[in-house]
């Protein structure tokens, strides 16, 4: 519906800063395969002596616009105006719509200037494009602003309007502020949509606000607003990240009885929760209710299952899966093939896990950091080192940049078959590549010195590293005071144990275990029973079946003497 609301217009327009004229934009590069033919009927249209309709110029822009050929529109408008051809206020629409998606908004407000010089008045889809455009690029206050401007001056929005705006502002987090525009709609003649409460439903799963977004969902009902499908997957997505999945699985039936079919996408979300949470039994009974409603599953269906099979390393049933996903006519995509690579790495079936890497490369899938993580992991867990060193090359070479992940796994396999040298060299390259290695790197390498009998180096790596603040952890001093144990430096680790409060690190069972077990390996019981009891007054004891016989007795007595039994 058209809007009259000439002066208000003008003061719409008043709002913002002179802005420069439409700009004559050219035309670039396009691989579209009909543009050509596209721009050659336009140039026909435009020098035949018969003046073209509005409906048949509208059409070509309209094809440009949903191909997303946005330059060319601009493009090809100027060239209709050059030719004296007056735009219809549709053609316009688009115009700004194009000017929009392409982020200038300097140009798209002028445009409005020029609609009012020519006569036209706006209507809600010219003000909701402008508010879309705002949203698109990132500018959302400024969409709220220009809101809060049109409805100052009278103009009326629609449902649509009120969909973009709010599905903004859950983009960039504001999920809250969406809320409170959803409550003041209430009170305005335009009612909100099942579109709009899905969005706020949506984003407000997505964010584990799950008791929030069931609110919402109960409002809706109790408003006359029925869900839909999407509403019922969101919530069950909710849920599921929460790791609520008895609730998750209640929605699924409640579904069932109001007659909303779930889809392919609903069961897939139940079916990949249920996985990761190892209760493969009821992700079974899930996909075989999804096969009895006639809904085939897909990709991501198997990849969920085959995820859940490799999880509790039961890698030969994911296999069926697979080779059951290709009988089909399903095409796994690198997810699936990354799923299968760390199941056959994760039991040292590195051979079998290669041969699927090689045919990734045949069906030319590219694969990703994740590929190449878990096949270096799969080589050093199999102590094929060489194998390793080659595929962090070939990954290199292929375009994959390692990830600091990727230098851990390597920096680990090296230290734990010795080869500690060639561990430090591959610190140092992390180091020029200007990646900044993490608690797990310095962990790592600290205990490949200490293991390898070079106290001295991991003694001056610790000090650098508390020289220099990084964040450590309990797991690194314990770490550095096994290592002087090992060597009999007991008054050292003991030291070292004193100083972890004041570093702002608690000792814990194990900082106190290690040494504990060095003292009476060495028959200084005195001091192991000084420690012992320390660390009985802290709490941390635990009696484990594998505990040494003589720290079982030796706890046994102290706690009889602390009580006066004999």
């Amino acid at each position: 519906m058209r809007i009259t609301r000439r002066c208000a217009s003008a003061s719409l327009f008043s709002l913002f800063p002179s802005v420069p004229s439409c700009r004559l934009y050219h035309l670039p590069p396009s691989h579209a395969v009909n543009l050509d033919n596209v721009v050659a009927s336009f140039t026909t249209l435009l020098n035949n002596p018969d003046p073209p309709s509005q409906l048949q110029l509208c059409k070509i822009f309209a094809s440009l616009v949903k191909t997303k050929q946005y330059h060319t529109a601009v493009s090809l408008f100027r060239q209709m105006e050059i030719t004296g051809i007056a735009p219809s206020f549709v053609a316009l629409n688009m115009l700004v719509n194009c000017f929009c998606h392409l982020d200038h908004m300097d140009s798209a407000f002028s445009l409005l200037g020029k609609i009012i010089k020519i006569g036209y008045e706006f209507d809600v889809i010219t003000l909701t494009t402008i508010m879309k455009g705002f949203c698109i690029n990132g500018k959302v206050r400024e969409a709220l602003g220009f809101h809060d401007k049109v409805r100052a001056l009278g103009f009326q929005l629609n449902e649509v309007s009120y969909n973009t705006l709010t599905n903004g502002l859950c983009k960039i987090g504001q999920t809250r502020a969406a809320v409170e525009l959803l409550e003041k709609l209430e009170t305005q003649p335009v009612k909100p949509n099942v579109v709009l409460y899905n969005t706020i439903i949506d984003a407000l799963c997505k964010d584990g606000l799950v008791i929030e977004a069931s609110r919402l969902f109960s409002k809706m009902i109790s408003r006359g607003v029925s869900p839909d499908v999407f509403t019922y997957s969101s919530l069950i997505l909710g849920f599921c990240i929460v790791s609520q999945l008895d609730e998750a699985a209640r929605l699924l039936n409640e579904m069932g009885k109001k007659g909303i079919e779930p889809d392919v996408y609903t069961f897939s979300i139940l079916i990949d929760a249920s996985c990761k949470e190892g209760r493969i039994d009821e992700a079974q009974s899930v996909l075989d209710r999804m096969s009895e409603g006639g809904h085939n599953p897909n990709v991501v269906t198997y990849n969920a299952l085959m995820n859940g099979y490799v999880i509790r390393n039961e890698d030969d049933k994911a296999t069926e899966l697979f080779d059951d996903m290709m009988k089909r006519g399903l095409v796994p995509n690198v997810r699936s093939y990354n799923i299968m690579i760390n199941g056959y790495c994760k039991n040292k079936r590195v051979d079998k896990a290669m041969k699927l890497f090689q045919q990734m490369r045949h069906k030319n899938l590219v694969p990703d950091t994740v590929t190449y993580n878990s096949l270096i992991d799969g080589m050093c867990k199999s102590q094929r080192m060489s194998c390793a060193l080659d595929l962090l090359v070939q990954m290199h070479d292929n375009g994959q940049s390692p990830s600091l992940i990727t230098f851990n796994i390597v920096v680990d396999g090296l230290c734990k078959i010795r080869r500690i040298d060639e561990a430090i060299a591959l610190f140092r390259q992390i180091l020029d590549k200007g990646i900044s290695p993490d608690v797990c790197t310095f962990n790592t390498l600290l205990d490949g010195l200490c293991k390898c009998g070079r106290l001295n180096d991991a003694k001056e790596f610790f000090q650098r590293l508390l020289i220099n603040k990084y964040r450590l952890e309990v797991r690194t001093y314990n770490i550095m005071i096994n290592g002087l144990c090992k060597e009999g430096l007991f008054d050292e680790a003991i030291t070292l144990l004193s100083k972890m409060e004041s570093n702002g690190y608690l000792p814990d069972y194990v900082s106190y275990e290690t040494i504990v077990y060095a003292l009476f390996d060495k028959n200084h019981n005195e001091r192991a029973e000084k420690i012992l009891r320390e660390m009985i007054s802290r709490g941390l004891l635990k009696i484990e079946k594998d505990c040494n016989t003589m720290i079982l007795a030796e706890v046994d007595r102290i706690l009889r003497t602390s009580k006066g039994i004999q």
